[in-house]
């Protein structure tokens, strides 16, 4: 089973994403799948047939300014947290998602983490990997670098952008067919450079962890939190503390993986969240 590629228009932007459907109707809720910094919903291509085949209608959305989503001038579209926030919301309402299970991964991911926390009475079970939970996880520096004056406006112009830091982020050569996917925005228009500069400047990263933090103190929802214990950005002792102080969260390390555990070695990250999200909630 192969996901399929999907659009649709919510007020003015037109959202891309894909979507793999059980083969016999069920009753488990949706599991929607959101990626991170500068990735698409193409890294989940392993995941959500995996999902489907155990049931589960699996829903993975480009961001806008991302991989094949519309990607509006600035003037049009603030590219902050708030403004993703209410986009995503926008879409959510748009698909008739109203309750669903939600995964995350990486920095942006981030942002669907603080969706989940305003609107806990969605989301059925949480899954988080590698994305930023405590106020003091930083932007690495080769994503750092592409929200500066000049240096920015240049580097994401520069299509290998995608190359370096995905294979940055574990060290794992990723093919070229892949690869290829993920350069295509960057080939097609300046506009995809133009959104991510604008992205990296706008994540307001302090205020979106001091909120993650907090939200996650009272954060009641079945929760996994599972982590490539080679990312180079994010330490697996951060997630390891987060954890502790939550009742409702599971930890499991993945090995050998790194920042992208969807795109490093799907088939761990496919193991740990079917594990999860078939478990029963007792």
């Amino acid at each position: 089973m192969t996901s399929q590629e999907k659009t649709i228009a919510v007020g003015s932007l037109q959202w891309f994403y894909r979507e793999a459907e059980p083969l016999n109707a069920s009753d488990k809720p949706p599991v929607v799948l959101l990626h991170g910094l500068p990735s698409q919903s193409y890294s989940w291509r392993h995941v959500l047939p995996a999902l489907a085949n155990q049931g589960f209608r699996a829903i993975a959305p480009d961001w806008i300014g991302f991989g094949f989503s519309d990607k509006p001038d600035r003037r049009d579209f603030a590219y902050t947290p708030d403004a993703y926030i209410t986009a995503l919301a926008d879409w959510l309402q748009a698909l008739k998602l109203d309750r669903f299970s939600l995964v995350v991964q990486g920095f942006v991911g981030s942002v669907g983490l603080q969706y989940a926390l305003r609107h806990p009475d969605q989301i059925e079970r949480l899954a988080i990997f590698n994305a930023p939970l405590s106020p003091d996880a930083k932007l690495p520096w080769k994503m750092k670098q592409l929200g500066l004056p000049l240096l920015g406006d240049m580097l994401t112009q520069d299509p290998l952008l995608v190359d370096r830091t995905l294979e940055g982020g574990g060290g794992y050569q990723v093919e070229d067919k892949d690869l290829d996917v993920y350069r295509r925005p960057f080939l097609k228009s300046s506009d995809a450079g133009r959104a991510l500069l604008a992205v990296v400047k706008n994540l307001q990263l302090t205020n979106a962890l001091s909120e993650i933090q907090s939200g996650l103190a009272t954060w009641q929802q079945p929760t996994l939190i599972a982590w490539g214990s080679r990312d180079p950005w994010l330490p697996v002792a951060t997630a390891q503390a987060v954890v502790s102080s939550l009742p409702t969260a599971e930890f499991v390390e993945l090995e050998e993986v790194g920042h992208y555990p969807q795109e490093d070695w799907h088939e761990k990250v496919n193991e740990a969240l079917l594990t999860f999200l078939r478990r029963q909630i007792v």
